[in-house]
C-alpha cells in the first residue's frame, strides 16, 4: 500500500477516515478499540484468587517503610514538641516526617531487592529462558513510534534487533512497523531512508507516517491497533532510542502464550549508547543502582506492575478492549489529552482483571538524555502527566488498590521536592526571625545518622551486590574503578540534588498554574553548551542560592545549608560541562563510569550501510566503533 487515505473502526464502532502521507504496510485487519467509561467498572476477565502471600509482601514493605518514620517522629516531637506544637512547628513535624517516610520506603524496596539478588539468587525476578519444545504460535509485531528523529540511528538499532530475531527460534513470528508522527520534513527523510533499506531487512519491516499527530504517541499506537491489531496476538512496544535482542522478545512472546491471564510484561530496560559525561554518569548509575530496587519492587508489584511505554509485550485484544483513553474535559493540566499514558494503561489492564508483570532483562537497552536541561525537559513532561492523574484516583471506577497506590506515588515524586524546598525555608526562616535556634529543630545526631544510611544505604547494597558477583565487578572495570565511579556519582549527585529541587518545584507550580508542557520529540545527541545559556537557564538557581546564603547567615546556620548553596551556585557550570561529548570520551578512556557493553558489541554484527541520496555512506545505530 502507499500514499492514499482509508477508513478505520472508531471508539464506537462507526467508520473514519485517516490521513495518512506515506506508508508501506501489510492488509489491514480492523480490531475496535472503544474509549473507556470510566465512570462504570468493566467486566472482569477472570476473577483471581485473593494472594495472602502477594498482600503479606506489601504490608512488609509498608511497615518497613511506617516503623522508622514513627520512631522519627517520636524522636522530633520530644525534641521540639515538650511544651506544646505551635503551627510553624506543626509544618516542620509534617513535611520532616513525610519525607522521612518517602526515603524510608525506598530503602525498604532496595533492601528486599537486595537480599533477593544475593540470597535469593536473583531467581523470583529473572525471566525464563525459552524452550526449545515450545515454539512460537502467535504473531508479534514490533512497534516503533518516531517523531522527528534521527531516523539513520532508528534504523540502525532496528537491524541489530532484526538480525538478532534472525538467530533465536520463532524469530519469523515477529514483523516490525516504524509508526511515525514526524513532520513533512523529517517525513520526507525517513520515506528516502526507509525505501532505500527496505530491502535489507530479512524480515518484514513496514513504515507508516500519519499526516495528523492526533494525540501523541497512545493515539499513534490506537491507530495502528484500530487498522492492523486483528492480525497480532501481542506487540512489543519500543521508544525510538530501545533496543532489545531477539531471545528476550521471543521469550516474552513464550511467556505470554503460556499465561492467557497475562495481559502485559514490562522489561526494566538498561541505559546504553552514552556519549557525553552527563550520561556516561546516568549509564553507570543505572547499571550499578537499578537493578536493586528494581527487584524490590516487582517483588512486592507481583501482578499489579507498572507499564512505561517501551520495551514491553502487550496482549494486543487485551490493550484494544481495556485502554482505549478518552480526552478528558476541562485545561491542562488536568484536562486534554492523557499524557502519562502508560501507567494508567497497565491500570486499565488490570481494572479489566487482566494481570501486569515486571521482569528484569540483561538485554533491554533505552538511551538517556544527554544533559541536566534535557532531562528537566523530560522531567516537565512527566511532572504535567502525573499530575493529571491526580483526579482520575477518584473518578476510575473499578481500579485495582495497588494501581491507585502507583498512580498516587508516581504524582507525589514531584510534590517531594517543594516539600524538600518548604522544609529548609522552614527552618531557616524560623531561625532568622528568633523563633528557633537551627540546633533546636534540627534532627539528633543518631536521627541524621539513620538518615544517612537509608539515603545512601541502596547505594551500599549494590556495591556489595557487585562486588560479590565476579562477572559483574568485572563488568563495570573491578574494584578499584567501581569504586572511583561510586564516589564521583556521590559528589555528582549531592551537587545536582538542590538543582532538580528547584527545577521540579519551579515546574510542578508552572504546570498547576495552567502553564502546559511542549511535547515534541526527544533531544538525543547534544555536545556542550555555551555558559551564557547555562547561566540563563539556571537564572532562578542563581538567586535562590543567594536567597538561601542570606537566610543562613542571618540564621546562623550556613554550614548545614552548604551543600545546596554549593549546587545552586554550580548549576550552570555542571549543566554546561557534563554536555560534552570530550569529556565522556576521556571518562571512557580513563575508566570511569565504565560499564559492561551490550550484548552486540561482543557478538559478529557488521553495522549495515547504504547509499545515502545526497551520496555519502553513513553508520547507522549504536554500533561498536572498531567494527569496521
Amino acid at each position: 500500500m502507499g500514499n492514499g487515505d482509508a477508513r478505520s473502526a472508531g471508539p464506537t464502532g462507526e467508520e473514519k477516515p485517516l490521513a495518512r502521507a506515506f506508508e508501506q504496510v501489510p492488509a489491514e485487519s480492523p480490531l475496535a478499540m472503544p474509549e473507556q467509561d470510566f465512570y462504570t467498572a468493566p467486566p472482569l476477565i477472570a476473577r483471581r484468587r485473593f494472594n495472602i502471600d502477594l498482600w503479606a509482601r506489601r504490608l512488609l514493605v509498608v511497615l518497613l517503610a511506617l516503623i522508622p518514620a514513627a520512631m522519627a517522629a517520636h524522636e522530633m516531637r520530644r525534641s521540639i514538641g515538650l511544651d506544646g506544637i505551635d503551627p510553624l512547628e506543626g509544618v516542620y513535624l509534617a513535611l520532616f516526617i513525610s519525607l522521612f517516610a518517602w526515603i524510608a520506603f525506598g530503602f525498604a524496596t532496595a533492601t528486599i531487592g537486595f537480599l533477593l539478588q544475593t540470597v535469593g539468587g536473583g531467581r523470583s525476578v529473572a525471566p525464563r529462558p525459552l524452550r526449545a519444545s515450545e515454539p512460537l504460535r502467535g504473531k508479534t509485531a514490533i512497534l516503533l513510534p518516531v517523531c522527528n528523529e534521527d531516523f539513520l540511528g532508528v534504523l540502525g538499532r532496528l537491524s541489530i534487533m532484526e538480525r538478532s530475531l534472525a538467530q533465536v527460534m520463532g524469530g519469523e513470528r515477529f514483523e516490525f512497523f516504524i509508526l511515525s508522527d514526524s513532520n513533512a520534513e523529517s517525513g520526507e527523510t525517513e520515506r528516502r531512508a526507509y525505501q532505500e533499506m527496505r530491502t535489507s531487512f530479512s524480515r518484514p519491516v513496514h513504515y507508516r507516517r500519519r499526516a495528523l499527530n492526533i494525540g501523541r504517541k497512545p493515539g499513534n499506537i490506537a491507530e495502528w491497533v484500530q487498522r492492523f491489531g486483528g492480525g497480532y496476538d501481542y506487540m512489543v512496544v519500543l521508544d525510538a532510542d530501545s533496543v532489545m535482542s531477539g531471545q528476550t522478545m521471543a521469550r516474552l512472546a513464550a511467556d505470554m502464550e503460556r499465561h492467557p491471564h497475562v495481559g502485559l510484561i514490562q522489561t526494566v530496560p538498561t541505559v546504553m549508547g552514552a556519549a557525553t559525561l552527563f550520561a556516561r554518569w546516568q549509564q553507570f548509575a543505572s547499571r550499578l543502582f537499578g537493578p536493586i530496587s528494581s527487584a524490590g519492587m516487582i517483588w512486592w508489584a507481583g501482578s499489579e506492575g507498572m507499564f512505561w511505554g517501551h520495551n514491553a509485550i502487550v496482549r494486543v485484544r487485551a490493550f484494544a478492549e481495556s485502554c482505549g483513553l478518552p480526552e478528558l474535559p476541562g485545561r491542562a493540566p488536568f484536562g486534554g489529552h492523557i499524557l502519562s499514558h502508560d501507567m494508567l494503561e497497565a491500570a486499565l489492564l488490570r481494572r479489566r482483571g487482566w494481570d501486569v508483570h515486571m521482569v528484569t532483562a540483561e538485554d533491554s537497552f533505552e538511551e538517556f538524555p544527554p544533559s541536566m536541561p534535557d532531562v528537566f525537559t523530560r522531567d516537565r513532561r512527566w511532572c504535567q502527566g502525573n499530575i493529571q492523574h491526580v483526579p482520575l484516583l477518584v473518578k476510575i471506577a473499578g481500579l485495582h488498590p495497588v494501581s491507585r497506590f502507583q498512580l498516587l506515588v508516581g504524582a507525589s515524586a514531584y510534590c517531594t521536592s517543594p516539600m524538600w524546598l518548604a522544609l529548609m525555608l522552614v527552618v531557616l526562616g524560623g531561625a532568622a526571625s528568633g523563633i528557633w535556634p537551627p540546633a533546636a529543630v534540627l534532627p539528633s545526631g543518631g536521627l541524621l545518622a539513620v538518615t544517612a544510611v537509608l539515603l545512601f544505604g541502596p547505594k551500599i547494597f549494590s556495591i556489595i551486590w557487585a562486588m560479590a558477583d565476579p562477572a559483574r565487578r568485572i563488568g563495570f572495570g573491578g574494584a578499584a574503578r567501581m569504586t572511583r565511579g561510586v564516589i564521583a556519582d556521590i559528589l555528582l549527585s549531592i551537587l545536582m540534588a538542590p538543582v532538580a529541587m528547584l527545577t521540579q518545584t519551579i515546574n510542578l507550580f508552572g504546570i498547576l498554574m495552567g502553564k502546559k508542557a511542549s511535547w515534541n520529540g526527544q533531544t538525543r545527541d547534544r555536545d556542550g553548551m555555551a555558559m551564557t545559556s547555562a547561566i540563563w537557564l539556571f537564572k532562578w538557581h542563581l538567586l535562590l542560592g543567594a536567597a538561601l546564603t542570606t537566610l543562613a547567615v542571618k540564621a546562623g546556620a550556613l554550614g548545614w545549608t552548604l551543600p545546596v548553596v554549593v549546587g545552586l551556585f554550580a548549576a550552570p557550570l555542571l549543566a554546561a560541562i557534563t554536555a560534552r561529548k570530550d569529556l565522556g570520551r576521556k571518562a571512557e578512556e580513563s575508566g570511569l563510569f565504565q560499564v559492561a557493553d551490550p550484548w552486540w558489541r561482543t557478538q559478529s554484527y557488521r553495522p549495515l550501510r547504504f547509499r545515502w541520496p545526497s551520496g555519502d555512506n553513513r553508520r547507522m545505530g549504536p554500533l561498536p566503533a572498531n567494527d569496521e
